[in-house]
């Protein structure tokens, strides 16, 4: 019996299970959890709700609660990132539904997130706080049965700090992207390797020799930065962080303001969790022929609306994920992915075996939200570092990577004071 769900085509559920599998083997930290979850059951009888990116790792996070105990339900944290295989492999092979269906409408988008919650979740899972905020404003009813939650992306955690700011927030939950093992590899390896292959996959361009602006200087945009200059582009940062500014310019980029690195660009890569950080004055000062696209979670950080009150026309979709916006009588600007995240949108997003130690959060996050919410008033907390640090070593296990260890006289010379020079 099919359990309810709502995706795009179960016959593709053979296929999905394939590239599930390839992922696992990526994901040898999080297989190891599945492996202890299933001896112990920490998860058992609990309702967790969801909603995150519908990809092969993401399918391997479900398997992993599952097998802990838990009864799980999926829906998709944006329109464009779902993988519709995966979806058909999860309902058909792991008896898990799922809702979510890629190019999905924004009325669908929420219908599903509503479907999700039906579960009447006491965990919920998120990647930019849908389902939390969905809860404090329509489903109310649902706070009593939610222990706590987990919260996957910055974006996420900076909407969930300003209610907990606000005292709005009702439960407690788990920032997961301050992990060191999340934000340290998935934001800066993960997004910097996925946008250029989202960009690269999208429009099929050489990146060396052009120029590439990145807005932000965060985690995510220093990968991308970073990355982009491996690929042999001249990469521009843009900034309103002294701080992180200072920073980009010692690690040789050039810095400057949207507004004057505009004409100069021929590549714009958002990444910063804010709204029109690309607005109508940089449109109107790009060259003929620049490509505009975004890494950050919500499609608010190009201002897409003001992009088509300068056109005549209707975007024209000249290639897949790629829309041709004529303004200024005859100058073309291209848009990737409607604004969407162009990792997820035009490739398959951050590999698997950075997703291991992020997902390895996730599973972690909801075993340690279980064991102490008891403790926990509502606020946004990180996981304990020894968590943080056991994912860690794991993983260079699993790399063949050994490293040191204190010497009893190490530990000793560490925790005294007496002893100097």
């Amino acid at each position: 019996m099919t359990v309810e769900h709502d995706v795009k085509d179960l016959s593709l559920a053979t296929g999905g299970r394939y590239r599930i599998n390839w992922a696992e083997q990526e994901m040898p930290v999080l297989r190891a959890i599945r492996e202890r979850f299933e001896r112990e059951q920490p998860l058992k009888g609990m309702r967790i709700a969801a909603c995150l990116h519908v990809t092969t790792e993401t399918a391997n996070l479900m398997r992993t609660l599952q097998a802990g105990g838990a009864e799980v339900v999926l829906c998709a944290s944006n329109p464009l990132s779902t993988q519709d295989d995966v979806a058909a492999s999860l309902v058909a092979h792991d008896e898990i539904p799922v809702y979510a269906i890629k190019g999905e409408d924004n009325p669908t988008y929420y219908d599903h997130i509503k479907a999700a919650l039906d579960l009447r979740p006491q965990i919920t899972m998120d990647d930019g706080a849908d389902l939390v905020s969905t809860i404090h404003k329509t489903r109310r009813e649902l706070i009593d049965d939610v222990v706590g939650g987990t919260e996957e992306t910055t974006t996420g955690v900076i909407r969930l700090r300003a209610m907990a700011r606000e005292g709005q927030l009702a439960f407690p939950v788990i920032a997961i992207n301050d992990s060191d093992t999340k934000h340290l590899f998935d934001n800066r390896y993960g997004t910097g390797q996925s946008t250029i292959d989202g960009i690269v996959r999208a429009t099929n361009i050489l990146l060396a020799g052009r120029t590439v602006v990145v807005a932000g200087y965060g985690w995510c945009s220093r990968g991308i930065a970073s990355r982009a200059r491996g690929m042999g582009a001249n990469v521009i940062v843009t900034e309103i962080d002294p701080l992180r500014a200072l920073e980009a310019v010692m690690d040789g980029f050039r810095v400057m303001p949207m507004l004057e690195a505009a004409p100069i660009g021929d590549i714009f890569i958002t990444a910063t969790g804010d709204i029109n950080v690309i607005d109508v004055p940089h449109f109107a000062a790009m060259k003929h022929g620049a490509i505009v696209c975004n890494s950050g979670h919500f499609n608010v950080e190009i201002n897409l609306n003001g992009l088509s009150e300068m056109t005549k026309e209707e975007p024209r979709l000249v290639r897949p994920f790629v829309e041709e916006y004529v303004v200024n009588g005859g100058k073309a600007i291209y848009v990737l992915g409607e604004g969407r995240l162009i990792n997820l949108a035009a490739a398959e997003g951050h590999p698997a075996s950075v997703m291991d130690m992020s997902f390895a959060n996730q599973a972690l996050g909801a075993e340690y939200m279980i064991r102490n919410a008891a403790s926990l008033t509502p606020n946004v907390y990180t996981i304990p570092q020894d968590i943080d640090r056991e994912i860690a070593r794991l993983k260079l296990e699993a790399m063949g990577v050994a490293i040191d260890k204190l010497t009893p006289e190490q530990e000793h010379y560490l925790n005294q004071w007496e002893e100097g020079t």
